[in-house]
């Protein structure tokens, strides 16, 4: 991620104050176009910030060292859960069984997998603040994890944020090939069953994309967002809505 320094683009952005409302944010339609997407800087990561933010289309991405930095991408890639694209690979694997599926079992395990150092980036945006307020989050029935296990170990996974029938992806990893891949199919098939419309998977990824997900423009996103997000909570996994 590279946004400059925070005097490059304090000036440019909307300060979020510390002592005002959880939902202290300007329009979306006033993210900067360079670097793209980014909205406001500053403010804190409290879960009632965080989660007016995800119903207003706009989560925190930033660097240690950096202040919040608050993004509204346009255009924003989505994923409806009925439209994963399943490869005859990731098929074979889903039929073999190898793999065995949990719904928010080792939520810390896998904000940890996912902040852990990758061959093409060193680096991570999953802070030691981060990992607290989705921590929070999870304790209050927001943010979720699907655990992909082999032989008793963790093998990948990925953890987002769930509102009304919008489910907000955060991130992914894979210690085993498509480890993650059969975690987000098997998100996408109980999403199904629970009538969700969406996998908000935030900025363009041709990972992604081969896995059926696409672009749409923010306001179209953000309508969406007015139509399916609320602050009800996604609960039983194991039945459908």
């Amino acid at each position: 991620m590279n946004t400059g320094s925070p005097e490059q683009i304090s000036n440019r952005l909307y300060w979020v104050k510390d002592n005002l409302l959880a939902g202290d944010f300007p329009p979306a339609e006033r993210a900067i176009d360079d670097p793209e997407g980014l909205l406001a800087i500053g403010g804190d990561l409290s879960a009632e910030r965080l989660l007016a933010a995800y119903r207003a289309g706009i989560f925190p991405w930033f660097s240690e060292g950096q202040p919040v930095l608050w993004w509204s991408p346009d255009p924003r890639c989505v994923l409806p859960p009925a439209e994963i694209k399943i490869s005859r690979s990731l098929a074979k694997r889903l039929r073999n069984g190898h793999f065995q599926i949990s719904f928010n079992s080792a939520f810390a395990a896998v904000m940890a997998g996912c902040a852990a150092p990758r061959k093409d980036n060193p680096n991570t945006w999953i802070t030691e603040s981060m990992k607290t307020a989705y921590l929070r989050l999870f304790q209050r029935g927001y943010a979720h994890s699907v655990e992909c296990w082999r032989d008793g170990r963790l093998a990948g996974g990925l953890y987002g944020v769930a509102l009304g029938r919008v489910f907000f992806g955060e991130s992914m990893f894979s210690l085993r090939p498509d480890a993650s891949k059969v975690a987000l199919a098997a998100l996408a098939d109980r999403l199904q069953a629970k009538n969700f419309s969406l996998i908000d998977c935030q900025v363009d990824s041709e990972h992604m994309r081969r896995l059926g997900a696409r672009l749409i423009d923010r306001a179209r996103f953000i309508r969406l967002l007015a139509e399916h997000c609320s602050m009800a909570r996604l609960t039983d996994w194991d039945t459908a809505a």
